[in-house]
């Protein structure tokens, strides 16, 4: 009996000698809410995850040359990206200083010193001295300490900066794919517009033609100055929309810019209108979603790195184990001083141990737990949020694409109202105030087809963000700080 009750001490000092506890709780993901499947209803369906996404470069999915082009450019010049890049290496930074902590520190502090003592220095005893001596002290020393890691204090955070240079590679991945989804968005504002302002110029040069005809029949004395100055009111009415039009695409036109890196007034996008695309997008499962998203594993990460700080915070209750040891060459002539008489050295070593500290160990654990409860709370709200996006976006295509369909609908009969009330008044049946109402009717319908049209664009772009524009939490596994002899042996 007396064995067994040893045991357990002499294998937790065994462990302490040869490789050290670790401290702290296992790191294990937080649970989070999953719906079992979206709330779709066709064209959208649940199938394998990330089959209907390109990988990495996304947008090419709209197969827009012009588009591609300018997202190239965003990725490489863009500012903000650029900072996000800059992080990533402050982390890998940072994670490669926690690692070279697991090695001893080794310095050195050669001097070389000539003194004079004085002949009336005091001496021990009676002894008076022997008058003024001059002499030399040439010193090669090298010291070396090491803090054993007992307790995993040092592992702990390793492991938490490991997961913060994780962290900031998903943060880097996610900047890239908010930049690069605005830009989208903006594209395609831009090519709505666009479209708005072909169908604005076009109908400008059907009401000057018509605004002809009737300024002719009134001059024949067919049609009245009431007809005429109908015309003239909506062509001028049109070409102020035109104008402000204009407007709002120099702004969106100056953000993309801006994405892209470079000066507003140095950027012009060519006017092209929108291009009928047909995209075949899946939503997924929602399960997928955690491993899709860069913002959720950044959250993921962020947790992991407050579970390593409990550890850390633990390991403060426990004590702390120092190897230290010095030795060199000293000697009067540097002729002497590498020789064996001239060697000097010592070895050493201390246990350190906090007796009382007021507390402040307990609050940094109690700290550490609170921030840990943090993050939890954090990757669950990016979470619930995810899947609203999904959802959000995936509902919007469903409406969009029926309002797509009626609207459609709406323009076929405008223009076959057009048709009608011009033969009929050309017939003398009806006056012109009815084709003025039909060409307003065809110009109102055609914007908000384009207006549609756009706006689906749009949100496809805000679902395949949402969805994680095609990238996979697994490339995580790859993003680490691994010691290499180069490294260690660098300055």
């Amino acid at each position: 009996m007396k064995r067994t009750r040893q045991f357990p001490a002499l294998a937790g000092l065994v462990c302490a000698l040869i490789g050290g506890c670790t401290v702290g709780p296992k790191y294990q993901r937080a649970t989070a809410p999953v719906p079992a499947k979206w709330d779709v209803s066709e064209p959208w369906r649940e199938s394998a995850p990330k089959d209907g996404l390109a990988k990495g470069e996304w947008w090419g999915i709209f197969r827009d040359d012009e588009l591609g082009a300018l997202e190239k450019q965003a990725l490489d010049a863009n500012q903000t990206i650029k900072v996000s890049v800059a992080r990533l290496e402050q982390a890998r930074a940072s994670a490669g200083i926690q690692i070279a902590t697991q090695f001893p520190n080794v310095a050195t502090a050669p001097s070389v010193q000539r003194q004079r003592l004085s002949g009336n220095r005091p001496t021990i005893g009676n002894i008076p001295a022997s008058g003024p001596i001059s002499q030399t002290n040439i010193t090669l020393p090298f010291t070396v300490g090491y803090e054993v890691d007992l307790f995993g204090r040092r592992r702990r955070s390793i492991e938490a900066a490991q997961a913060s240079y994780q962290a900031s590679a998903a943060d880097l991945e996610n900047v890239r794919l908010v930049i690069t989804a605005e830009l989208a968005g903006d594209y395609f504002t831009v090519r709505q517009l666009d479209t708005e302002l072909g169908i604005l110029n076009r109908t400008v040069e059907a009401l000057q033609k018509g605004l002809q005809l009737v300024d002719s029949r009134h001059k024949g004395g067919v049609a009245s100055g009431l007809d005429v100055a109908q015309e003239e009111t909506l062509l001028n009415i049109t070409q102020t929309q035109a104008i402000l039009l204009l407007q709002q695409r120099k702004q969106f036109e100056d953000a993309i810019a801006v994405l892209t890196g470079k000066p507003a007034p140095d950027f012009y996008l060519s006017p092209g209108e929108l291009k009928d695309v047909p995209l075949a997008l899946d939503a997924g499962l929602p399960s997928d979603l955690l491993e899709r998203r860069p913002d959720v594993a950044e959250a993921e990460r962020q947790m992991a790195v407050a579970n390593a700080q409990i550890g850390i915070a633990r390991a403060a209750y426990y004590p702390s184990l120092n190897l230290f040891g010095n030795g060199g060459w000293q000697a009067a002539d540097i002729a002497k001083l590498v020789n064996v008489q001239s060697t000097f050295w010592a070895v050493g070593a201390n246990v350190a141990e906090s007796i009382f500290t007021g507390g402040a160990r307990r609050a940094q654990v109690q700290f550490a737990k609170a921030g840990y409860d943090a993050s939890v709370a954090a990757y669950r709200d990016s979470v619930l949020n995810a899947f609203r996006e999904v959802q959000d976006d995936v509902t919007g295509l469903t409406v969009l694409d029926q309002a797509n369909q009626s609207q459609q609908r709406a323009v076929d009969a405008a223009r076959r109202t057009l048709d009608i009330a011009g033969s009929r008044y050309t017939g003398g049946l009806v006056s012109y105030l009815d084709v003025v109402n039909a060409q307003q009717n065809l110009l109102n319908s055609e914007q908000e087809l384009a207006v549609i049209h756009g706006q689906r664009l749009v949100t496809s772009v805000l679902l395949i963000k949402a969805l994680g524009g095609g990238w996979d939490a697994s490339s995580l596994s790859a993003v680490q700080v691994k010691s290499k002899l180069k490294d260690v042996v660098a300055p």
